[in-house]
């Protein structure tokens, strides 16, 4: 299936989950973490492991960096209400990793990611090779405070038919808020913890 761009994008996966109760207490903040996933045919199967992957990177991330982030807003309540950022790919089995991480690690999808979500942290990431049906854990933390712990929490997604083995399944994942009941502290104002000054703890 070719879209209007031109690009071979079959179909696009919205999966979203609110947790209303963790060891038996509502959180202070009950978050909805969620994901977007699009299902696009990896155009350079066939290929050489040395070819330039540049032309398809511009033509094709920008059109999956506005798609999935319009569609994560829209279902979390606006770009405001999201706080917390990762992206993810599945290479299928005829392709190379280079190929997912050619579409998500380059400024045309993760600059105008952080465009989009009005962020400025570095987006966390996680990417694979798999079969159709292929799980992947997707990170996530705070869009503007890297730093801030509270916000770091895991999204599992899948496609049940996707990759094929020449597709790539490209993920954006959100959060609109913390961990339940998060209170470990952050990095910021942690005391400076050196194997030395532990002592026989670390012995």
């Amino acid at each position: 299936m070719t879209n209007d761009h031109g690009f071979g994008i079959r179909k696009i996966v919205y999966y979203s989950e609110e947790i209303l109760l963790e060891n038996g207490a509502s959180p202070a903040v009950p978050a909805v973490r969620a994901t977007a996933a699009a299902v696009v045919s990896n155009p350079w199967l066939g290929g050489n492991p040395t070819d330039d992957l540049n032309d398809e990177v511009v033509q094709l991330a920008p059109v999956l960096a506005r798609k999935l982030t319009e569609l994560l807003a829209a279902n979390l309540g606006g770009v405001d209400a999201i706080e917390a950022f990762g992206k993810a790919a599945i290479v299928g089995t005829d392709g190379e990793i280079e190929h997912g991480a050619a579409l998500i690690h380059t400024p045309f999808f993760g600059n105008l990611v952080r465009e989009f979500f009005e962020g400025e942290s570095i987006i966390c990431f996680a990417d694979d090779r798999g079969d159709a049906g292929a799980s992947l854990v997707v990170p996530l933390w705070h869009k503007n405070a890297a730093a801030t712990r509270t916000h770091y929490q895991t999204i599992t997604t899948r496609v049940s038919d996707a990759p094929r083995p020449g597709e790539i399944v490209v993920v954006l994942g959100a959060s609109t808020g913390p961990r339940p009941h998060s209170r470990i502290g952050d990095r910021l104002t942690d005391p400076i913890v050196k194997a030395d000054t532990l002592g026989e703890l670390v012995s």
